[in-house]
């Protein structure tokens, strides 16, 4: 385990100069504080656990302090925002800090988020809030808990820093952490601007950093964009079996990696509800739950019209056909999974479809259901979850169908189901309305909660002793919380 000044820096994306990232100091924070570290991230760095309970930790993280190998660089690009092309966004309150590399030989970029105005600030302070810091973190760390691919944060720091919003909070900085920050807006920003050379050196350097088993390939750049496609539609798969929404997938914020990236006003589905909104400035339903699958394979041909200049149209269009079947491939595998099924059967998407039809007529919690399925045999198990449905003869029939599906695929006692299936159906989530609790207590000061349920999360399918209000249905007025990009 390493103390902080004994981390090693390798800044591979700052070598590649002033036109891709401006040189910009962090503007610290006033009082800073520990919120919350996580452990599981520090070691991915080799940090000692320890260090985050001392006064230099919060320092570094709160942009007083840098290390002398540190390169804080603010990224430029752009990005389709609503489906409308932005031509400059970059990081308007986030920094770069530099690559760090731990003893297993991987990279992992540090980013400070909210660390004051930069050249791509636009009308903004160059701030994060307490509340959206906090939400990052938890996020960041539950979704990693559920096996979902996702940037990391390591800490959030507090302060006493007054930052206006809709009403005066407190400002905050989260550490992020992801092996790459580049986004598909990277490509659009020098497509657009057409600086064919600079787009040249960037998709190399993607292409040797993060894809060099594409090198291999006869044509590396396709071999590229063909595994970008497969992890973006694994990544979109994940998040609709489990129920997530992130609620704003501009171009500006789809890693190139194909992880869960810049999290905003996101939720989990309580209810089951495959229309759900999440982010109230979406009056249109754009970024929908539903929508989602679409959107992922819409973002993805934007991509691809910034890397013409490498690959045939004809090509990325073979390549953005792979889309959908990986996706409908990868959601299959883990809604038979959810199912306790062990067998690939032709009928299994539609036995899915009539589950998922049933429940949003009767607003049945998405997440429970899935974990009392598994409590005990498929026909015990139904019985006691038929009260949840409206249609009580609708979901007769498909518990007769699903029996009879369990009944083909194998021989296994109760135990085995049951450990089974509790291995990828999570008892908790992150509920908003448990961000929001957790919230509430920090802006006044007591963290603890932010913690507790920071632990609870990080082991979401293990049955906590004690943490039982954490696995409940939420209370009516946590169902609809609406939340904006005002972070």
């Amino acid at each position: 385990m390493k103390a902080l000044d004994e981390l090693t820096f390798d800044n591979r994306f700052a070598r590649l100069g002033d036109a891709f990232s401006t040189h910009v100091l962090p503007d610290p924070l006033d009082e800073p504080r520990l919120v919350v570290a996580s452990e599981a991230a520090m070691a991915l760095l080799d940090l000692d656990p320890a260090v985050a309970e001392t006064p230099v930790f919060a320092e570094l993280f709160g942009g007083h302090k840098l290390w002398a190998e540190a390169e804080p660089r603010a990224m430029v690009y752009s990005g389709h925002q609503f489906g409308g092309y932005t031509p400059q966004l970059g990081d308007g309150r986030g920094l770069l800090l530099g690559e760090v590399y731990n003893e297993a030989g991987e990279h992992w970029d540090l980013h400070l988020k909210g660390a004051g105005m930069t050249p791509y600030s636009r009308m903004g302070d160059g701030r994060a809030v307490l509340r959206s810091s906090i939400r990052e973190f938890l996020a960041s760390e539950a979704l990693h808990a559920l096996g979902i691919p996702t940037s990391r944060a390591l800490c959030v720091i507090g302060s006493s820093t007054p930052v206006w919003r809709e009403k005066q909070e407190r400002g905050a900085m989260v550490l992020r952490l992801a092996p790459s920050h580049i986004r598909f807006g990277h490509f659009e920003y020098f497509y657009y601007t057409k600086k064919p050379e600079q787009q040249a050196e960037l998709a190399e350097h993607v292409l040797n950093l993060h894809y060099p088993e594409c090198r291999e390939q006869p044509e590396p750049y396709l071999a590229m964009f063909r595994e970008v496609v497969e992890r973006n539609a694994e990544l979109i798969a994940k998040w609709q079996a489990y129920g997530f929404c992130h609620g704003v997938m501009n171009t500006d914020n789809m890693s190139i990696l194909g992880i869960t990236f810049d999290y905003g006003p996101y939720a989990f589905l309580d209810d089951f509800d495959a229309h759900f909104i999440c982010n109230h400035s979406d009056h249109e339903g754009r970024y929908s739950f539903s929508n989602q699958v679409p959107i992922g394979q819409w973002n993805l041909s934007a991509l691809a019209q910034a890397l013409t200049p490498f690959i045939s149209v004809d090509a990325l269009k073979e390549a953005l056909g792979l889309y959908l079947p990986f996706y409908q491939a990868h959601y299959l595998d883990l809604m038979r999974r959810r199912l306790g099924l062990t067998t690939a059967e032709e009928d299994d998407q539609k036995l899915v479809e009539r589950l998922l039809k049933l429940m949003q007529n009767s607003g049945v919690d998405y997440t429970l259901f899935f974990r009392r399925l598994g409590d005990e045999s498929a026909a015990l198990a139904v019985a006691r979850l038929r009260d949840d449905f409206v249609d009580r003869a609708g979901f007769d029939a498909w518990a007769e169908q699903y029996k009879e599906r369990v009944a083909r695929d194998g021989e296994y006692s109760e135990v085995q189901r049951r450990e089974r299936m509790h291995a990828v159906n999570p008892l908790y989530i992150l509920r908003n309305y448990l961000a929001q609790n957790a919230i509430t207590a920090a802006e006044s000061g007591d963290y603890s909660e932010v913690r507790r349920l920071h632990e609870v999360l990080s082991k979401p399918f293990e049955e906590q002793a004690g943490m039982e209000q954490y696995a409940q249905r939420p209370p009516d007025w946590g169902k609809h919380l609406e939340i904006s990009c005002s972070s």
